[in-house]
């Protein structure tokens, strides 16, 4: 009995597996949610055409139309505001020029502007945020994870690479800190990665294509395309300007970079020739992947505001039309349920061909309104958090709000939150915004105050702006400035954020 006993000890086994799968149509309802409008255009007609049982709907009835209690988030047939016109230029010349660009906005920074400073300048209708183009807005996202494919992944670095990828900026580049991409895995995915261990995955994502994307400052994108050019000695040149000389080539002090090189003019202009080749967005070539014909940007929402200060929405509908099963579909499929005892096999099967091209009708439609709703109760919780910034525009009134507080506020999941807000964009008085623009850390201080970190970094650029350049300020002398100003933030503090911003110390600040 005893040997008995024990072999069943040594044979049983106890096992309990937990798995949570997505039936078919909470897939659909996500695949539609993280889709922009431009995307979802074409899915809605691509399904029109690939469903018979999906038609359009011509009249006035509820189909997709006006979702009662959702009178500021309605769907509106507007296309919103006509597309400028896009000056055709060549690749060339539009490099040259996004670099000439970039190195006169640096200074004596070397950072492009923050993705923080969409709004810098709402005096100049021209700003950069009204005039960026996209052949294919998916194709950012969805060709650097095609290359991600290709590579020999673990599942936690293909989910770290995933997360660094949403986290670029349109133009390519990284500006979010990787000690803060650090913690928002382990809070928001409960994956615990150290900043080597993200760094690492970072330079395997820095290999994909266009050269420079994922860099981190304009000389990283700038070295990172040199670093693909076939060894020579004008390879080695441009790289020597753009790692010892990159204040003065900033700066486009060419004769001082000839001297301290020795090199003639000549072969100093050949070496700026080149430079100038490079792409400092190499994130907007992925946009341009299928050819010239580029459009502008079409914003999934309308936003408006009154002179009372009142702020309110609709959801833009684009060209989708509204959607219906077909009558035709539908009798079928009720002659099937009144007389299916009565009929032959092949008319069964014909009957369950219509019942099932039904379902999908009804089950997409359902989706598509489920996106509309989701969207609606997303954008109002945003709003209402950020009313301040949609009634004057200021940046600096941009509250601290991250994506566990929009999911707080309206009951979904922080996963449901983040694709909302992933490649969508929202037109305003003040210009027009990816939704992200609108969520910011908050910093507390030693009184327990909670500010924004925004207004904090803007605050902070203008006490740089204004102080004596022949006696730059330590960030000491900066923190007490700030303290002045009603932002009390510790030297560290300071430090930490003059370095997200691209702000050179004191010594290489003095003019």
């Amino acid at each position: 009995m005893a040997r008995m006993s024990q072999k069943l000890i040594q044979t049983q086994t106890q096992q309990q597996v937990q798995q949570q799968r997505l039936s078919q149509q909470q897939m659909l309802q996500v695949k539609l949610l993280e889709m922009p409008l431009a995307e979802l255009e074409e899915n809605v007609l691509a399904e029109l055409d690939d469903n018979p049982a999906l038609e359009e709907r011509h009249d006035d009835l509820d189909g997709l139309g006006k979702e009662r209690g959702e009178d500021d988030g309605t769907l509106s047939g507007s296309e919103g505001p006509e597309d400028e016109r896009y000056e055709e230029k060549t690749e060339r010349e539009e490099r040259e020029e996004a670099l000439d660009n970039a190195l006169e906005s640096l200074g004596s920074d070397d950072e492009l502007p923050a993705p923080d400073s969409y709004v810098a300048s709402r005096s100049n209708p021209n700003a950069d945020y009204e005039e960026i183009v996209w052949g294919d807005t998916t194709s950012f996202y969805d060709k650097l994870k095609e290359q991600m494919g290709v590579l020999e992944l673990t599942d936690k670095q293909r989910m770290v690479m995933e997360y660094l990828i949403g986290s670029l900026d349109d133009d390519g580049r990284l500006r979010k800190p990787l000690d803060m991409i650090s913690d928002e895995l382990a809070i928001y995915h409960n994956i615990d990665v150290s900043e080597a261990y993200i760094e690492d995955v970072l330079h395997r994502l820095q290999t994909f294509d266009p050269p420079g994307i994922g860099a981190r400052s304009l000389q990283e994108c700038l070295l990172l395309q040199i670093d693909r050019r076939k060894d020579s000695r004008l390879t080695e040149l441009m790289r020597e300007v753009v790692e010892r000389y990159f204040e003065e080539f900033t700066k486009k002090h060419w004769s001082k970079i000839a001297q301290s090189l020795q090199l003639t003019k000549e072969q100093a202009d050949v070496v700026h020739e080149e430079l100038r080749k490079l792409n400092p967005k190499p994130g907007a070539a992925l946009g341009e992947t299928l050819g010239r014909n580029t459009q502008q940007i079409t914003p999934d929402f309308l936003i408006d505001t009154d002179e009372e200060g009142n702020v309110s929405f609709t959801i833009s509908q684009g060209r989708i039309p509204d959607l219906k099963v077909s009558p035709s579909f539908n009798d079928m499929v009720n002659t099937y349920k009144t007389n299916k005892h009565q009929m032959s096999r092949q008319e069964k099967e014909a009957l369950l061909y219509a019942k099932q091209k039904v379902e999908k009708a009804q089950g997409y439609i359902e989706a598509v309104k489920q996106r509309r709703h989701t969207l609606y109760v997303t954008m109002k919780a945003i709003i209402n958090w950020q009313k301040k910034f949609f009634q004057d525009g200021d940046e600096a009134d941009l509250k601290p709000m991250i994506l566990k507080d929009i999911a707080e506020k309206t009951g979904l999941d922080i996963s449901t939150i983040s694709r909302v807000s992933n490649i969508k964009y929202a037109q305003t008085r003040w210009g027009t915004f990816p939704l992200r623009f609108f969520f910011t850390d908050g910093y507390v201080t030693e009184d327990g105050e909670e500010m924004s970190t925004r207004r904090i970094k803007l605050a902070l650029e203008e006490v740089v702006e204004q102080e004596n350049k022949k006696k730059p300020l330590s960030d000491e002398a900066l923190s007490k400035e700030m303290k002045k100003k009603g932002y009390p933030i510790a030297r560290r503090t300071v430090a930490k954020y003059r370095e997200q911003l691209g702000i050179p110390v004191a010594r290489l600040r003095k003019g």
